[in-house]
């Protein structure tokens, strides 16, 4: 017969081992929900940036430069902080100084919690799917009533960083593996007893132009765990284009391939 302190002992081990083994999936639970809200906010705000995009390059000639600077100052608070004391000032300041940091088009790696960790990728790329063919000269007859309307259609991928800790490595893997980009058969983080088995889908659920899935794969394999969302908006142009503004169809540094 054991004795009743033998038999409490037993099972506190036995609770403890069961705790080491779903801890794992616990925390990815919380910190999962957690990314994959901050995923659909990012999704929302990713549509409201293309806009803005748009509109600063049909009041602006299809300047690339508005336009792009348009779209990181919509999309700031979808990976910016304004809680901490990191930066000074009004919370004007302190999305000036945001955006500073980061008016270039790409992010800022560093530790403190205004930058962006291990991120130094671009923010945004802007493909300009419309006008296309501009010529140097402004169009004469851009506001003739008989003028055919000239629209600005363009679509960004938001490369959006997944930032929080463990839950950014798993969502990643997971989502290459879904979209048949590259599979994970190691220790799966979430049952260290086990081994993973997220293998390449075999059909693929979504369809990737190459240029992102080369980013994609580059930035991951730099620990720069990222989602690239895609939007796109359209609108009538408000001042004519400008041939200087058009000299590649895309924004840089999108690639001309998109």
């Amino acid at each position: 017969m054991k004795a009743p302190n033998s038999r409490r002992s037993g099972q506190s081990g036995q609770a403890a081992v069961e705790a080491a083994l779903t801890l794992p999936l616990t925390v990815f639970l919380i910190l999962g929900i957690l990314q994959l809200f901050m995923m659909l906010q990012a999704r929302v705000m990713a549509e409201y940036a293309a806009f803005r995009a748009t509109r600063a390059g049909s009041v602006r000639h299809g300047d690339c430069e508005a336009m792009t600077h348009a779209a990181i100052l919509a999309l700031l608070p979808t990976f910016h902080s304004y809680l901490g004391n990191d930066l000074s000032g009004s919370p004007a300041d302190k999305l000036g100084q945001a955006f500073g940091l980061r008016k270039n088009n790409q992010y800022t790696p560093g530790n403190r919690g205004y930058q962006d960790g291990k991120h130094s990728g671009s923010i945004v790329w802007i493909i300009r799917e419309s006008p296309r063919g501009i010529t140097d000269d402004e169009d004469l007859n851009f506001d003739e009533p008989r003028t055919a309307v000239m629209r600005l259609e363009t679509r960004l991928v938001y490369w959006f960083p997944l930032k929080i800790p463990f839950a950014n490595w798993v969502i990643s893997r997971m989502v290459l593996a879904h979209w048949g980009l590259m599979n994970y058969t190691a220790t799966n983080p979430l049952m260290p007893t086990q081994k993973a088995r997220w293998k390449k889908s075999v059909a693929m659920t979504v369809s990737l132009d190459s240029a992102i899935v080369e980013e994609m794969l580059g930035r991951v394999s730099t620990e720069q765990y990222v989602i690239p969302i895609h939007a796109s908006a359209s609108l009538r142009m408000m001042t004519p284009a400008q041939g200087r503004y058009f000299r590649t169809f895309n924004c840089p540094p999108a690639p001309e391939t998109l």
